[in-house]
């Protein structure tokens, strides 16, 4: 192996969620919200860690076919991603492991076949991978590491609280951003041959293949309910058969998204057409539906495929002092920051007791009030309102699994208009968001509409019926942005 080491992560973006003690083995890299090989912070202190022991890092992804939300539509995109990050690795002559089941006790599993000495994850600030991280600590003495490899300014050291909005998080970021905003380093070479050989991580460390005298990292040792279907070589997997395999046990009525090419290189592809072509207009014209002139990068981001610091080196580098790349960088950054902050701080990020003060007095104040239409939740999903523009929001979001974001604020806020209660509105909201969104069960979703139905990081404006003191919106004003004709011919169920 390579055991040079040319670089270390800053520290302050690592947390310990534990006081285990090391000891010697390879070091696990539990890959969940951040995947891909390059750019990727927590997979590179999972490299350095395994450099200065003389070890190997291990990537082990943990599938469920149970996680909230998720359907075929999520998971085809997921685990296609995966399959070149797979490839990618073996290129560094680092391991890949599919985990099915119960994802703590899977890595647990695996940290005990393999002798880990510790384990790497990402840090997320949703619920359930908090309850995760938990279970796994429940079941392992080694020290488990938390990385954000996710946000450029990690969410712990821009703030140790919730903030009120993005008035208040953007000067702490700013203030940071110089620390945290320097160029990834390569992911360093494992293995004998590398990236000569993007076999080699199989070759090296393969079925019946020890690994520095350990239990084997592939093949031989294979745990309860883990996926590999070799391909023909015998080393990489044979993702043309394992990913229909594994959908088939999914939700398979919401269908893939064919349009949008999922993985990293795609990633990369994407952001560099709309660097060239769209951003010089997104200053102007990112809330108009019809202008195309918005990034496409949201379902990418969510599912780690690309870096969001990545993004903005780029930016900087290519479009310095530019309002286009100003704006852009506002929403990239503090924008999607400021919805980590809330959901890590936040533990009812989800649900109307998570709303400020303010807004669930105001809305217990007009409860009662009548509502013009009622509709359940079949018909919000079947986009049967009498409101067309409505209809065609929710129709672009189930036929090409993403909507624009001035049209989800729209379309949230008439959820609540129509809805019995602020709690069953954005019930139903966060239900249709995470079910078609290709970017749903993501901070940014429940950030979303906890601004639009519960005026999360926003102000008191004009008291009116249903909404009180509520930011309103309607179809008014929609005209008077932009062609709304135009966008609801574009889209029907």
């Amino acid at each position: 192996m390579n055991h040079k080491s040319g670089y270390r992560v800053n520290p302050a973006r690592v947390f310990q969620l534990n006081s285990g003690a090391h000891r010697k083995g390879p070091v696990i890299y539990w890959m969940s919200r951040d995947q891909r090989a390059g750019d990727n912070w927590a997979l590179l202190y999972a490299a350095q860690l395994a450099q200065e022991t003389g070890s190997l890092p291990v990537v082990a992804y943990a599938l469920t076919e149970k996680y909230p939300g998720a359907n075929a539509r999520h998971y085809g995109f997921m685990l296609r991603g995966l399959a070149g990050v797979e490839k990618k690795l073996m290129a560094k002559g680092i391991p890949f492991r599919l985990l099915t089941g119960n994802p703590p006790g899977a890595v647990a599993r695996l940290a005990h076949v393999v002798s880990a000495s510790a384990v790497v994850t990402d840090f997320d600030p949703l619920r359930i991978k908090k309850e995760w991280k938990k279970e796994l600590l429940r079941q392992i003495s080694i020290p488990l590491y938390e990385v954000d490899a996710h946000n450029i300014v990690p969410c712990r050291a821009a703030s140790g609280k919730q903030e009120f909005g993005a008035y208040t998080l953007r000067p702490k970021i700013r203030k940071l951003l110089e620390e945290f905003m320097d160029e990834f380093p390569d992911l360093p070479l494992f293995g004998k041959r590398g990236n000569d050989n993007p076999e080699s991580a199989q070759e090296n460390y393969g079925p019946g293949r020890p690994a520095d005298g350990k239990e084997e990292l592939n093949g031989g040792s294979r745990l309860p309910g883990e996926i590999f279907i070799p391909a023909e070589d015998g080393r990489s997997m044979d993702w043309h058969r394992i990913i229909p395999g594994f959908l088939n046990k999914t939700d398979t009525s919401v269908k893939e998204i064919e349009t949008i090419v999922p993985g990293e290189d795609a990633a990369m592809d994407a952001f560099g057409s709309f660097m060239q072509e769209r951003l010089p207009a997104y200053g102007d014209h990112r809330n108009d539906p019809n202008a195309g002139a918005v990034s496409g990068m949201s379902a990418y981001l969510h599912f780690g495929q690309i870096s969001a610091q990545r993004m903005a080196l780029e930016i900087l580098k290519n479009f310095p002092k530019n309002p286009s790349g100003d704006s852009f960088l506002e929403e990239l950054i503090v924008r999607k920051e400021l919805s980590d902050n809330l959901c890590h701080y936040n533990d009812h990020y989800d649900s109307f007791e998570g709303f400020p003060e303010w807004a669930r007095k105001t809305l217990d104040s007009h409860r009662k009030d009548e509502r013009e239409y009622l509709y359940d939740r079949e018909q919000f999903e079947l986009a049967d309102t009498h409101d067309p523009l409505w209809n065609a929001a929710q129709a672009e979001m189930v036929n090409t699994g993403k909507m624009h974001g001035y049209m989800r604020m729209y379309w949230a806020k008439k959820i609540l208009e129509w809805t019995p209660s602020p709690e069953e509105a954005l019930a139903t909201a966060i239900y249709l968001n995470d079910k078609y969104e290709l970017d749903g069960r993501d901070p940014n979703g429940y950030t979303g509409c906890a601004w639009s139905i519960g005026g999360m990081h926003d102000r008191a404006w004009g008291e009116r019926p249903v909404f009180g003191k509520i930011r309103y919106m309607n179809d008014r004003g929609a005209r008077r942005k932009f062609n709304t004709d135009l966008y609801i011919n574009n889209f029907q169920l």
